[in-house]
């Protein structure tokens, strides 16, 4: 097979791919959730929203009104404008985390599945099945606190722990992807090995690297969350996480509108994604996509 064949086929499996997911209702009203969280978050980054969510006011733990459309926090705090300034954040914790994980999977996975039985391929192995055995938040939280006081250091701790599912799936896809015509053919022909991995092998996994980026969105939310009620989260700042944890002591006053707020927002994104995930799957699955075919 040659690369304009190979690239010929894979357009059409992408084509094939989205008429799937569009008759996915599911996935697609999710899809339409989250575009409507992003331009939320859009907003905040342009200064068109949020912006007041650290102003302190004389009305403490205000109700629902005109004014305030969620209430006030003990400070006085908008409960509005925190958890819209908060879409911002997740989607930067998302978005960093998902990227930076990925890209970290599909560089080890690759190296990992092209040269496996090498010593390569034993090394980033031994790495992976080291980070695979030690408890997934607590190393998160390890991480967290050894590097704490940088303001990336919760986002360290995650990418340092996220990529190893993804570097797995990339491994077994090129394992297989190595052998095929088309790679053997670039081998023929003089191809270095670092093209053939980069500009051959590489963009047949993207389907898996969507995928993933999607599932490490979702978790980089909720891992968030956890880190910031430990302390190690969100410092300076705010974020759903750290509405949800200084709401404690509100919520034993009585006073349940910052957490209902936060857990609600970050409830309806989670989920929306995990949909949205699952339908990508389902519409990238090469054997669905070839049935259809």
């Amino acid at each position: 097979m040659t690369d304009a064949e190979a690239a010929l086929q894979s357009s059409g499996l992408w084509s094939r791919a989205w008429r799937r997911l569009r008759r996915d209702r599911a996935g697609m009203s999710a899809l339409l959730v989250v575009a409507a969280y992003f331009a939320v978050a859009c907003a905040v980054w342009l200064g068109l929203a949020g912006q007041g969510w650290s102003a302190l006011g004389a009305d403490s733990f205000a109700p629902v009104s005109a004014e305030h459309w969620f209430g006030t926090t003990r400070n006085g705090q908008d409960i509005f404008a925190r958890t819209i300034y908060s879409t911002r954040v997740a989607f930067e914790i998302g978005l960093v985390v998902a990227v930076s994980s990925t890209l970290l999977g599909a560089l080890f996975g690759a190296l990992s599945g092209y040269f496996a039985g090498s010593w390569i391929d034993e090394t980033i192995l031994w790495v992976k099945g080291t980070l695979d055995a030690i408890p997934f938040f607590l190393f998160v939280v390890a991480v967290a606190y050894a590097v704490q006081g940088h303001p990336l250091a919760m986002h360290f701790a995650m990418i340092v722990t996220f990529w190893t599912t993804t570097g797995r799936y990339v491994r077994g896809e090129v394992i297989k992807l190595r052998n095929m015509e088309f790679v053997e053919a670039a081998r023929a022909v003089g191809v270095s090995q670092a093209a053939i991995i980069f500009r051959h092998v590489l963009p047949n996994t993207t389907h898996i690297l969507l995928v993933q980026a999607t599932i490490v969105f979702v978790t980089a939310i909720k891992a968030e969350v956890i880190l910031s009620f430990l302390g190690l989260g969100v410092q300076d700042g705010v974020s759903w996480g750290l509405m949800i944890s200084q709401s404690t002591n509100e919520v034993t006053a009585g006073f349940f509108n910052n957490f209902i707020a936060a857990s609600v927002a970050m409830f309806v994104l989670v989920m929306a994604f995990n949909f949205f995930a699952d339908a990508l799957q389902d519409a990238l699955d090469p054997k669905k996509v070839e049935e259809a075919s």
